[in-house]
């Protein structure tokens, strides 16, 4: 009996469905690797998910893109080589055959089986920090927000935003441009995004620092006054207001992958120049991971997903060559042009 055929173990397994993982699926097409996608959640895009409506224009090559545009092109290109792709399942275990083949059991105890393993789980699932004020709760049907599907909502309204990095950020610029008034609160002096984004709010927004949400007051099921408390002095002001967006971040849950012996720093798994975790076999890319020149851009988390790939062929084929061939040059698209050019 074929007893690998029987387990059907992989060439290299990806744990995480973001842009990291969905660029390695396809680079790994590229470099001819039997390739498997694991998802916890029941679609692609991880954390990307979350601002669907959020321009992105740092990406190199597109003019700027809604993220949930940008989702779909890269699916797209990730199922290019025909992966597999299973959803709905988190990976909890990992050990290490005799014969160096690595077995992944999720939470629900299916197993995978892979000759390499490359974690991109990104921010791990996430779980927005809700506002801790009583009766925050009752809003969030309404006009409490904690993360922006449709900006179309906000046209002529006053809005407060509650955060001060840089999905607050982006947010108060985008929406700045079809609301009425828009009003940025933050806990601290400074802001934790982006030099040029805050210079752009500060020039459009009414900016409350250091101040956070210590009351909301509504008529029925609505919010219509906001009250600020100051951080320093506990001065109170309270706000008329049609739409209220907390934007506080989210805690992150990454399971047992972190229990795996990884070697760790405060932000990510650590790797080397090659995206090659401590553990051998076992590479990194995307938020996940964290080295010196770390770049935490989209554009960036595509740069992880090649290294790491290459790392991971040459782990498997030392004679391999060091990185796929250009797409005009790679066999592996020959009869994907033509069905391109000839249609």
């Amino acid at each position: 009996m074929n007893t690998e055929k029987q387990l059907d173990i992989y060439d290299i397994t990806i744990v995480g469905g973001g842009p990291a993982g969905m660029y390695s699926a396809f680079y790994s097409g590229m470099r001819a690797m039997r390739t498997k996608i694991i998802e916890a959640k029941q679609e692609l895009g991880g954390f990307m998910r979350t601002y669907p409506e959020k321009l992105i224009w740092d990406v190199g090559g597109i003019e700027p893109v809604r993220c949930e545009k940008l989702i779909e092109s890269l699916e797209v290109q990730a199922r290019t080589f025909d992966p597999t792709i299973v959803f709905g399942q988190q990976i909890d275990q990992m050990h290490r055959r005799e014969d160096g083949v690595f077995v992944l059991t999720t939470k629900t105890g299916e197993q995978h089986y892979t000759r390499t393993i490359l974690l991109c789980a990104g921010r791990g699932m996430t779980q927005v920090q809700k506002l801790d004020i009583e009766g925050a709760n009752r809003y969030e049907l309404t006009n409490l927000h904690y993360t922006v599907t449709d900006v179309s909502r906000f046209i002529g309204k006053r809005v407060l935003i509650s955060g001060g990095g840089d999905s607050a950020i982006d947010w108060a610029n985008e929406i700045a441009k079809i609301a009425n008034e828009v009003i940025v609160v933050h806990r601290r002096h400074e802001f934790t995004a982006h030099e040029t984004p805050v210079a752009q709010m500060k020039a459009h927004a009414q900016v409350f620092t250091p101040y956070g949400i210590s009351h909301l007051y509504g008529a029925g099921d609505r919010i219509n006054r906001v009250e600020l408390k100051h951080m320093e002095t506990g001065e109170l002001k309270q706000l008329g207001m049609d739409e209220v967006i907390v934007s506080h971040g989210y805690d992150r849950d990454f399971g047992n992958l972190v229990q795996w012996g990884l070697e760790r720093e405060d932000y990510g798994v650590s790797v080397d120049a090659r995206m090659r975790t401590s553990i051998p076999g076992v590479f990194g890319a995307g938020d996940f991971i964290t080295y010196g020149s770390k770049v935490r851009l989209i554009a960036g988390a595509f740069n992880d997903a090649v290294l790491a790939v290459n790392s991971a062929k040459m782990y498997l084929e030392p004679a391999a060559s060091d990185m796929a061939g250009v797409s005009s040059h790679n066999a592996r698209f020959f009869e994907k042009n033509k069905a391109i050019t000839n249609r």
